[in-house]
């Protein structure tokens, strides 16, 4: 069942979504070599104790994990899409970092990723990170348009990584969130125009292409965590938005 937001809903999402892109830009600036993803982890919770927040991700069990997920973030590197559970592992020069994060802020939620490179990052990396960012704003755009349907914004995202040669990641989709993290209804990142759920106002989604170097396909480890099946590199952009009256506010704008 979709799950419309009130004004009221959206003065809540607003605050969460402020919160969590101070701390996501944080992380980012701290993101680089020789950092592990535990003192990414550690600078995340400590935020957002300073926030008066909650994390949204830990012990969160999304349909088809085997276990809660332990931790505030998912620090997914190089092949590794999403869902990478943060360990002592150091980041090198030229990694790419997609740095997941939910907050939770009297009981709203958003969720928003973005990757990062560390260092020096090859030419692949840099076109895949830029293409994977733009689809991510192809897809907002589309939301802009009257009238406009589930199947448009995934339509937008795939065009947009198929023009440069890089692929959508199968199986690996946005979703609805504000009340829940996830919620329906599932945006898929490839679509037709004119199809799917009509956007209307109180909706909220969390838009977020996955993007492959080579093969769309993924495999899903033990740990949950999900890479590309041929071990191309993999970026993540991710951002909470919602329809208005007045077209779309995006609620975790960076």
């Amino acid at each position: 069942m979709v799950l419309l937001k009130k004004d009221k809903d959206l003065d809540g999402l607003r605050k969460s979504g402020k919160i969590l892109v101070s701390i996501l830009l944080a992380l980012k600036e701290a993101a680089r070599a020789d950092v592990s993803l535990m003192d990414l982890e550690k600078k995340a919770r400590e935020m957002l104790q300073e926030a008066g927040a909650s994390s949204a991700f830990l012990n969160y069990k999304p349909e088809g994990a085997k276990k809660p997920y332990p931790a505030v973030l998912c620090t997914s590197l190089n092949d590794q899409i999403v869902h990478g559970i943060p360990t002592n592992i150091r980041l090198k020069e030229g990694d790419i970092l997609k740095i997941d994060f939910g907050v939770v802020f009297d009981g709203y939620v958003t969720d928003a990723a973005l990757t990062v490179g560390i260092g020096k990052i090859s030419e692949e990396a840099e076109s895949l990170m830029k293409t994977t960012e733009e689809a991510l704003q192809a897809g907002l755009e589309a939301m802009k348009a009257p009238g406009s349907r589930i199947g448009d914004i995934g339509w937008a995202i795939e065009n947009a990584a198929e023009k440069d040669g890089f692929s959508v990641v199968e199986g690996l989709t946005g979703h609805g969130v504000g009340f829940k993290l996830h919620e329906d209804p599932i945006v898929y990142n490839y679509g037709n125009k004119g199809e799917g759920m009509l956007l209307k106002k109180g909706l909220v989604l969390a838009i977020e292409p996955m993007l492959s170097a080579g093969s769309p396909q993924s495999v899903q480890m033990k740990d949950d965590s999900f890479y590309t099946k041929d071990g191309s590199l993999s970026a993540h952009f991710e951002k909470t938005v919602a329809v208005t009256e007045h077209g779309i506010e995006i609620l975790t704008s960076f």
